[in-house]
């Protein structure tokens, strides 16, 4: 087991290729506030994966973009997914990444992997529902997701500034305590 005081890398995705992106602000800020944690976030773009499809189940017909992002999900110690809500659930995106890093049949990178889940919106209930949709889907992978504290942040304009800041402390105090609880997780199945 490692030391607790050991950094974790942690391999990001942020669920949206839309620029700009809300749920992009947050993920930034979460970088910022991530080494108070212990926490490395590394960044995981999803934007170009083809999508996935039976023919490429096999091994030897994988393509790189598929590989490369399985590497970079399976050497972190574990994976934070930020996103959006779209139409009540997870953006079409990075559903496609999930159904890359679950394959091919044998090689789930969710499998064991301490998993947080985040996003944010305008509304009131925030990305609530597709954060439900997007846990029932990790749940069924394997993934150790975690529980509590849930992450439904109400974007408000000026709330993250362009270097990444939170600007208010009650959210800014969230967030942190969030991570401290990812990387307990992270801890606890090492």
């Amino acid at each position: 087991m490692t030391d607790s005081h050991d950094t974790r890398t942690v391999a990001l995705i942020v669920g949206s290729v839309s620029q700009p992106s809300l749920n992009r602000r947050l993920a930034d800020a979460l970088e910022v506030l991530a080494p108070q944690a212990g926490l490395e976030l590394v960044d995981v773009p999803i934007d170009e994966l083809p999508f996935f499809g039976a023919h490429m189940e096999k091994p030897e017909d994988y393509p790189e973009a598929g590989r490369g992002f399985k590497r970079a999900v399976d050497d972190a110690d574990g994976l934070l997914i930020v996103t959006p809500e779209y139409n009540r659930s997870i953006p079409g995106v990075l559903k496609n990444a999930i159904d890359w890093a679950s394959r091919p049949q044998g090689e789930n990178s969710f499998a064991g992997r301490p998993t947080a889940v985040i996003g944010t919106s305008p509304g009131d209930i925030s990305t609530a529902v597709a954060q439900n949709h997007l846990k029932a889907i990790l749940t069924s992978q394997g993934a150790h997701v975690l529980g509590d504290p849930e992450a439904y942040i109400s974007y408000e304009k000026g709330l993250i500034d362009d270097d990444g800041q939170v600007t208010d402390a009650s959210t800014r105090e969230f967030l942190s305590e969030f991570l401290v609880s990812f990387r307990a997780l992270i801890d606890s199945t090492a």
